[in-house]
């Protein structure tokens, strides 16, 4: 008799402790919280203090950090659109998740996946606040702090042999504060070319998620480690310094050309020039340019009455774009009187041009660009010998004073001779001065037309005038072109203003400042802004790069 209790005992153990697991399973997951009546409002001045505590992360950060700002008017425009905006994303989440199903459609004996229902829900999403950044780059800043709350309805209908399977997300909750940025900021509708997203701290994800009519969340551990998982997947993506960069124009429209390098030109001589004067002479004069620029033309000196002069004179030009653009040579007749003659004229391409090679021209003058109307034109011209050597920038800045020192110690060290041109083209390069904005320029006269001036070794560059305005924005860039680093010179910017009416004494200046140029060639680039010399407020931003060769 005992014999068969314990086996009884035993076969009721093996056949309970399944049959009670499976009831409790079904009993948890398909068990209704009891909905409890929420307690009356109250005053906050009558609430304890950890009951505050607990309302605290719910509290809109505008009104625990001053430097967020109300957007009500903006919630209240999403409040509105939302109906529109959640079918556009919808068919945007449909469009991009079809091509994932189709890669998991025959694996695991799937059949087919799909969305049998696919709504955001009628509640949108809610921006407690927005903090604004101001810096000197062309770029629009501001982290928003967002918090959606949502009731989607999203089924997902997985069929498996021959069986349905029904996946459903619930309740779902994202709170995040993101940065967001736009830029570059350009004058071509939307005026900025790319939208950079980052997270700057990690998201509260929160969802409920039913396979079978049962929430698999109300499984005791799962919900944890799938919180976890989400937030460390998302953040391991677009948590700050990693962004999500969403493009929103052309890059062709974004780009913009900058300088790449420095052609040097050495126009040597001239041959058998045409005669254009009376006693049988001409006294020309080369003139250099290359296409797409707006700058003017490199002049040699004139040689009077001279038909084979020579010049053995440099210039550099700035190349943009070594692959489309030609380098245009024109000899001229200077004339006291009337206008100067063009006795011919040649074209190089700079494509022709190997970087860092030096390659010399003896080139045949002709008499315009017009290949067909030139093949007729039977006079010889003359011809121009000239050497060229293009020299692009270093992807990276000037090297730094240490380096340039150490590089010259070990020359010296290691009795290493560089030619003269070598020597010249290392360290020849690009400073560029961008006047971006000023801010609060008033003078003592009534007229506050302000412009700027750029000075540096003997010359004077000038942005444009904008009238009656004390925070002018100019975005202008000047470009000088040097043989060696200006390592220990300085430039100065001034800010002037002009009277547009009758005035003895109209110009005057609104304050000034000296920049040195030796942070700039060892840092490669200085974006900063200035407080103005003799000015009570006055403030400029100015941008200073140095690129060489």
């Amino acid at each position: 008799m005992g014999f068969f209790t314990s086996v009884l005992g035993i076969i009721g153990f093996a056949i309970g402790i399944p049959i009670g697991l499976i009831i409790g399973f079904f009993a948890l997951v398909y068990s209704q919280p009891k909905h409890e009546e929420y307690p009356p409002a109250r005053p906050l001045v009558e609430t304890s203090i950890s009951v505050l505590l607990d309302l605290l992360p719910d509290i809109p950060l505008w009104i625990k950090n001053p430097d967020y700002e109300r957007v009500d008017w903006f919630n209240r425009f999403l409040a509105y659109m939302w109906p529109y905006l959640d079918k556009a994303i919808c068919g945007i989440i449909q469009s991009c998740a079809r091509p994932i199903f189709a890669d998991y459609i025959g694996t695991f004996c799937i059949e087919s996946i799909e969305f049998e229902k696919l709504s955001l829900g009628p509640l949108p999403p809610t921006v407690h606040g927005v903090k604004f950044y101001e810096t000197n780059e062309k770029e629009l800043l501001f982290e928003p702090s967002i918090k959606w709350a949502g009731n989607p309805n999203i089924v997902l209908v997985i069929k498996m042999l021959s069986l349905r399977i029904k996946v459903q997300l619930v309740d779902l909750q994202i709170f995040a504060i993101m940065r967001v940025a736009l830029k570059p900021l350009l004058p071509t509708f939307p005026c900025f070319g790319t939208v950079v997203v980052s997270l700057m701290e990690k998201p509260h994800v929160d969802f409920g998620l039913k396979v079978l009519g049962g929430d698999l969340m109300s499984i005791p551990g799962l919900y944890r480690y799938v919180q976890e998982t989400i937030k460390r997947q998302v953040s391991s993506m677009y948590h700050w310094p990693q962004v999500l960069e969403i493009p929103i124009l052309d890059a062709s429209t974004v780009s913009v050309k900058k300088p790449v390098g420095l052609l040097h030109v050495n126009i040597i001589r001239a041959q058998n020039l045409l005669k254009k004067d009376f006693l049988g002479t001409s006294d020309p004069y080369v003139k250099l340019s290359l296409t797409g620029e707006k700058l003017p033309a490199k002049k040699t000196t004139i040689k009077k009455r001279n038909l084979n002069p020579e010049w053995n004179e440099h210039f550099k030009l700035i190349v943009k774009d070594p692959i489309t653009q030609v380098l245009q040579l024109e000899v001229f007749d200077w004339d006291k009187v009337s206008g100067h003659d063009r006795l011919g004229m040649q074209m190089i391409p700079l494509q022709k041009i190997n970087p860092g090679e030096k390659k010399a021209f003896n080139l045949d003058l002709i008499k315009n660009s017009n290949i067909v109307m030139d093949s007729r034109d039977k006079k010889q011209r003359g011809k121009l010998e000239l050497d060229l050597r293009y020299v692009p920038f270093r992807e990276e800045s000037l090297k730094s004073r240490n380096e340039n020192q150490d590089e010259y110690q070990r020359k010296e060290s290691t009795g290493e001779k560089s030619s003269e041109d070598d020597e010249f083209l290392s360290h020849a390069g690009l400073l560029t001065v961008a006047i971006q904005s000023a801010k609060d320029v008033e003078g003592k006269k009534k007229h506050t037309n302000p412009y700027t001036l750029v000075l540096f070794r003997g010359e004077k560059k000038r942005t444009k005038m904008l009238k009656k305005t004390r925070d002018p924005r100019w975005n202008e860039e000047f470009q000088f072109t040097l043989e060696e680093p200006p390592l220990k010179e300085s430039i100065r910017v001034e800010v002037m203003s002009k009277g547009t009416g009758f005035h003895f004494r109209s110009k005057e200046q609104l304050g000034h400042v000296d920049i040195n140029l030796g942070d700039v060639v060892d840092n490669g680039r200085i974006n900063q802004k200035y407080h103005l010399i003799n000015s009570r407020n006055g403030v400029i931003h100015i941008e200073i790069r140095w690129t060489t060769s």
